[in-house]
């Protein structure tokens, strides 16, 4: 993909899919912070900086950032808008990642947490760098439910976030992040609902959430948070790490922001961010995003301050 800015006329009228379209390029492009700008703006907090990561990371404020969450190009051959990753070695792929990973560990503040993504291929190499850096706590595998059929394999549509903190102390709230399942069996004791709340909408029960996430929907053409970009991660994915790990003004990082997920939802969810992408177009998408999340802040699959089980939610 060369590029996202289209013609409206190309899109099916039911296709929601969100692209720069003729004339908007100039009123986004003012929106973004160059990186010969960084260094001199005193204040960085909820900017979309479109540079490299490697020459922005080391000029970002130091002991500032609650949260860093990162979607690094994963160990495959992949092209990212005008960009290209090259898969390589286990062993140089590991050495990239802790060439970036250094940089950012002096921006965190000792409570933070850090999420790295990555699949099978790359979830080793992310376990050994980040627990060099910070204090492994988990793993979570997100089930993708997309992915290519294989005739002599097993598909794949599991990916996986490596779960770190900075120290022992750390932000975590449970009770933001709880699922609310719909109750098969509504057992009672003495007449009450046992364990289980019984509502207009239903009988459900609000589940501690565990590091197997299935309840996830990869963004696609109908979905009002759809983009062109090859590995958008949804809102709702980005929505359950926010919460527990921040709290309201806290401030993100994300040093591979493609199409802006994390900003968006930090916005949606009262939170600062700073992210940093290099290609323009996928700036220009994320800079269209946050203009749209001030309008409407809604989130697919999280409502009522819980999180829903996969294509549910409240009965209106």
């Amino acid at each position: 993909m060369n590029g996202c800015t289209i013609s409206s006329s190309i899109r099916a009228p039911r296709n929601r899919t969100i692209a720069i379209l003729d004339g908007e390029e100039e009123r986004y492009r003012d929106q973004l912070v160059r990186a010969v700008e960084v260094q001199a703006k005193s204040n960085l907090q909820n900017t979309v900086i479109q540079g490299d990561a490697f020459h922005i990371l080391p000029n970002l404020p130091k002991s500032s950032f609650d949260l860093l969450f990162a979607d690094p190009p994963y160990n495959l051959t992949k092209d990212f808008g005008k960009e290209r990753f090259r898969q390589t070695s286990g062993d140089d792929y590991e050495g990239w990642l802790d060439s970036w990973l250094g940089f950012c560990v002096p921006l965190l503040k000792p409570t933070a947490s850090v999420y790295i993504c990555g699949d099978w291929r790359s979830s080793s190499a992310i376990q050994n760098v980040g627990s060099k850096y910070f204090k492994l706590q988990n793993r979570i595998t997100w089930e993708r439910e997309k992915g290519r059929g294989a005739k002599r394999n097993w598909k794949n549509t599991a990916e996986d976030i490596w779960f770190f903190t900075v120290s022992d102390k750390y932000t975590f709230n449970l009770d933001s992040v709880k699922q609310r399942r719909r109750v098969v069996a509504p057992y009672r004791e003495n007449g009450k609902p046992k364990d289980w709340s019984e509502t207009l909408s239903g009988k459900y029960r609000d589940t501690h959430p565990s590091n197997i996430w299935t309840d996830i929907t990869v963004p696609f053409w109908s979905m009002p948070e759809n983009t062109d970009h090859p590995t958008q991660k949804p809102e709702k994915l980005l929505a359950k790490i926010i919460l527990a790990s921040t709290n309201a003004n806290d401030l993100i990082l994300d040093p591979f922001a493609g199409v802006g997920t994390t900003a968006v939802v930090a916005m949606k969810l009262d939170r600062r961010f700073v992210v940093v992408e290099s290609d323009e177009q996928y700036c220009l998408i994320t800079a269209k995003r946050l203009e749209m999340a001030e309008a409407g802040g809604a989130i697919q699959g999280f409502s009522d301050g819980v999180f829903w089980e996969r294509n549910s939610g409240p009965r209106k």
